[in-house]
């Protein structure tokens, strides 16, 4: 039966670590412990002793302050590592954890999903060839030696990179190592972990390498896993549920996340909140529960895909396109239309460009389809035309030599809104709020990958509050925002007010806002 080191980075809330180790170790397993050095002493302090009396616990080797992005992330999980296998010599699986996680299934259920998987379970992509990286620092990362923390040491940090790219002083990768990304949230069998220590011990200059790269834990066990076990023996996943918002950050669980994370096909979740106290107790009463079956469906990593493809990309490394890209132009009027239901707003879009005869262009950052015209290149792909959405605006304006253009987006892009209406030119707002039935968001989660033919009825009646509830938040970020000329159409409201809006958005006359107004089944499903 597998037997578990967890192998645990932490650097606050020692009650909590505590409550934590107790209970991964209540099922026979173990845990290794690297608690940072930055944090107070007598936090250490407590959790040592509220874990004296645990066999199963260890401390890493050596306590070394961590920061994001640096190789002390990774110095620190081989500390923890190395105490793990000498203390813990019957641990089959080490599983990689932080404070923040939590198990979602049964302690019987992960030990029975290992002993069925024989196999290490790590993201490993293809660094150079994969889109793990969407935008940004890509090769540069490798190339180029990194020895400033990026956020704490910004200028130091963009001052050594951009006078090693003016000098030219680049650097070789390690000629027998395919570089590999992806999650630093693993389990790896003891095997492979013992291969990889001694890898460290014989491989002096892949630890060089990889000592002064930046975001070592994205790439560092990604490669080393990947050079030594042979590729039919690796998952490429993670076995740790996890999400992100619409700004990049992690998405943190609260309890009534229960019904959710359970559904899901991983064995731990991150972030689980501090406050979830209700959640986290709900949790370890699980951990240690028998005869518990769990209905998985398949909408956890499409709700994965679709959060990290509104909000991730990008977040991470991209400089804000402000801060090199200049103004739409001061005579230049940009008109938005904001919609959930994107059917709504194109047919009002198309009949504002034949009413009006204004440019007018349908969810082009939202759309991979988008019709437009060629503008060599830049509007190839949305990753394209979002990086340099400034640029692709000026060149629209010039194709079709106006000063007023009228698009539409989702308002998941509230990023956008905030850029646009932050230049120069002039910027006004028209939201279409629409009403949602329980089948328009049950066909809505089919569209986008949430839900799928085969997912129970029940996880799809879960999933709908979970859904409606983020269509809710778009709107409140957009109107908590208070962009100046922000007029909204509301499904039901009378033709009249529907004319007052369009009248104020447009500027048009009221002829043809009440024709405009009157467009046939505009709310229709």
């Amino acid at each position: 039966m597998a037997k578990i080191a967890f192998i645990l980075l932490c650097h606050k809330d020692p009650e909590a670590i505590v409550k934590q180790a107790q209970m991964l170790t209540a099922a026979g397993d173990y845990i290794s412990i690297h608690f940072d050095a930055r944090a107070k002493k007598e936090y250490f302090q407590l959790i040592q002793d509220g874990l004296a009396d645990n066999p199963n616990v260890a401390y890493a080797t050596k306590r070394i302050k961590c920061g994001w992005g640096e190789w002390s992330l990774v110095e620190a999980t081989l500390y923890a590592v190395e105490a793990a296998v000498e203390a813990f010599p019957r641990a089959t699986h080490f599983y990689m954890l932080s404070g923040d996680c939590q198990p979602i299934k049964t302690a019987d259920y992960i030990h029975d999903y290992l002993d069925d998987n024989d196999c290490d379970v790590i993201e490993s992509f293809d660094f150079i060839e994969s889109d793990w990286i969407k935008t940004g620092m890509k090769m540069d990362r490798l190339i180029y030696r990194h020895w400033f923390n990026e956020r704490t040491q910004k200028r130091r940090f963009y001052a050594s990179y951009n006078l090693q790219k003016r000098l030219g002083l680049t650097r070789e990768i390690p000629p027998d190592i395919q570089v590999q990304i992806g999650s630093q949230w693993w389990c790896l069998r003891r095997q492979t972990i013992e291969a990889v220590l001694e890898f460290t011990r014989k491989r002096k200059d892949v630890m060089r390498f990889f000592r002064t790269t930046w975001i070592p834990d994205e790439t560092f066990f990604q490669t080393i896993v990947r050079h030594l076990v042979p590729e039919r023996e690796i998952r490429t996943r993670t076995l740790t549920f996890l999400m992100f918002t619409d700004y990049g950050m992690p998405l943190t669980f609260y309890n009534d996340h229960y019904d959710l994370l359970l559904s899901q096909d991983y064995l731990f979740a991150r972030k689980i909140s501090p406050e979830a106290l209700d959640l986290k107790q709900r949790l370890a009463d699980l951990f240690t529960a028998k005869d518990v079956r769990f209905q998985i469906s398949a909408e956890g990593p499409s709700l994965f895909k679709f959060l990290t493809g509104r909000g991730r990309i990008g977040r991470r490394f991209a400089s804000r396109f402000w801060e090199t890209e200049s103004t739409l132009g001061r005579d230049r009027e940009l008109l938005i239309i904001v919609c959930k239901k994107w059917h709504v707003a194109k047919r009002l879009t198309e009949n504002i460009a034949q009413t009006t005869g204004l440019a007018a262009i349908a969810y082009l950052f939202n759309e991979e389809s988008t019709p437009l015209p060629d503008l060599g290149g830049i509007q190839a792909t949305l990753g394209k035309r979002t990086r340099h959405r400034r640029a692709l605006m000026r060149m629209l304006f010039d194709y079709f030599d106006t000063n007023r253009l009228v698009i539409c987006l989702d308002p998941s892009s509230v990023d956008l809104l905030y850029d646009f209406f932050g230049d120069r030119s002039g910027t006004r707002l028209l939201e279409l709020e629409c009403k949602f039935s329980d089948e328009y968001l049950v066909g809505h989660a089919s569209r986008i990958g949430l839900a799928g033919s085969q997912t129970p009825a029940e996880t799809i009646q879960r999933l709908l509050p979970t859904i409606r509830q983020d269509i809710v938040l778009e709107g409140d970020r957009i109107r908590d925002a208070n962009f100046e000329n922000h007029v909204r159409m509301r499904e039901g409201d009378d033709v009249a007010d529907h004319v007052a809006a369009l009248k104020e958005f447009l500027s048009i006359n009221d002829e043809a806002a009440e024709k405009l107004a009157k467009t046939q089944h505009l709310f229709a499903d």
